[in-house]
């Protein structure tokens, strides 16, 4: 069967969104579901810091939503928060650091109410975290991913309100992270006893590499969608592959 590489996409049933903020900010999405019956979960992707060109389009996510409603069951649900983006797919408003984004977020969960899209966790990269810890715990959101935490912008009450809630939060830490390695880590989360860390040894806070992108969506779906761990490193079916990597 052929393998599957960088580019790879997978069938899925995508749709894009427009979303609307409380503040009356138009948002752009997309949601990537399984060709055949029910997403098992839905992941909620909220990406990098968007100053530095991080979007919904971040390599991380743009594979997630590529392969894992074919791999895994799930549905990927990407966004760009306000005043990140290019072109049709930029979303209104400027970058708030950590403050605003907590309404685009809020958005994405309403959104995820209304179209009774099952399990929903919330998977953030960088920046991503921040939003997720600050504004995250919430219903329905079942637990939290967080890849490369910096705890720039959340702060030890954002901690506290996740320790209270017993929500699951799992936390992927590069061994050369840029921000926070993973023993620092474990000193910066021990305030949340159902925080797991697991190391990504030899990877940097951007996780560029084949083998690296494979290993934080494999701890992906062992967390939320285990049966479907490890996931299948070819495929026999359909399988377009991206241009531009």
């Amino acid at each position: 069967m052929p393998p599957i590489v960088a580019n790879s996409v997978l069938p899925a049933h995508r749709r894009e969104l427009s979303l609307r903020t409380a503040d009356g900010l138009r948002l752009y999405g997309e949601l990537a579901t399984p060709e055949s019956g029910e997403p098992v979960a839905t992941l909620v992707c909220v990406h990098p810091l968007t100053t530095e060109g991080g979007s919904m389009d971040s390599h991380l996510f743009r594979k997630a939503g590529w392969r894992l409603p074919a791999l895994a069951g799930l549905a990927v649900l990407r966004f760009n928060m306000r005043g990140a983006g290019t072109g049709a797919r930029h979303s209104g408003g400027e970058f708030e650091a950590a403050t605003g984004e907590g309404l685009d977020l809020g958005a994405v969960l309403a959104f995820v109410q209304r179209e009774n899209l099952p399990e929903p966790w919330l998977v953030g990269w960088s920046f991503g975290t921040d939003v997720i810890l600050k504004f995250g715990n919430r219903d329905p959101v079942q637990g939290a991913i967080l890849i490369s935490p910096p705890l720039r912008f959340a702060d030890e009450h954002d901690l506290a309100s996740w320790a209270d809630s017993g929500r699951s939060v799992l936390a992927l830490v590069p061994e050369f992270d840029d921000y926070l390695r993973p023993d620092a880590a474990r000193q910066a989360f021990a305030t949340l006893p159902q925080a797991r860390i697991v190391a990504g040894q030899g990877a940097r806070h951007l996780w560029v590499g084949e083998a690296y992108s494979s290993f934080v969506l494999n701890e992906i779906v062992g967390e939320v969608a285990p049966v479907a761990y490890p996931l299948a490193t070819d495929w026999n079916g359909p399988m377009q592959r991206w241009s531009d990597l």
